[in-house]
């Protein structure tokens, strides 16, 4: 069976989150005839996501900024890292519980003056 756009049914929800975080909802639709069970999952994501670090060291020395990471909602996160750029290292993977902050060690090692 398909329907098309002239038989669909806009269904407004608002949504206004406290924090950011991952919020599960399902939503029950009932007809004489039909019941359904919609599960929705919504993402809130901050709106300082970005940031900007200035390394100042000498070559071939190690400098390392603990970046905090806060998590405000009511899960745990496992957050896996992605270092781009020659010289940065870090840990791949960092747990921080919720309601906790966790520091990650960003480390900047240059091999040559740049």
């Amino acid at each position: 069976l398909f329907l098309d756009r002239s038989d669909a049914v806009e269904l407004p929800i608002k949504f206004i989150p406290r924090y950011a975080g991952c919020y599960h909802c399902q939503i029950l639709l009932k007809s004489s005839c039909d019941v359904r069970v919609y599960e929705i999952e919504c993402v809130v994501n901050t709106d300082h996501a970005e940031a900007e670090l200035e390394f100042l060291t000498p070559a071939y020395q190690a400098v390392v900024q603990d970046i905090p990471i806060s998590n405000m909602s009511s899960q745990d996160w496992k957050l896996e890292a992605i270092l781009e750029g020659q010289g940065f290292y870090g840990p791949p993977l960092i747990n921080v519980g919720s309601g906790e902050t966790a520091l990650y060690p960003l480390m900047f090692k240059p091999i040559a003056e740049c």
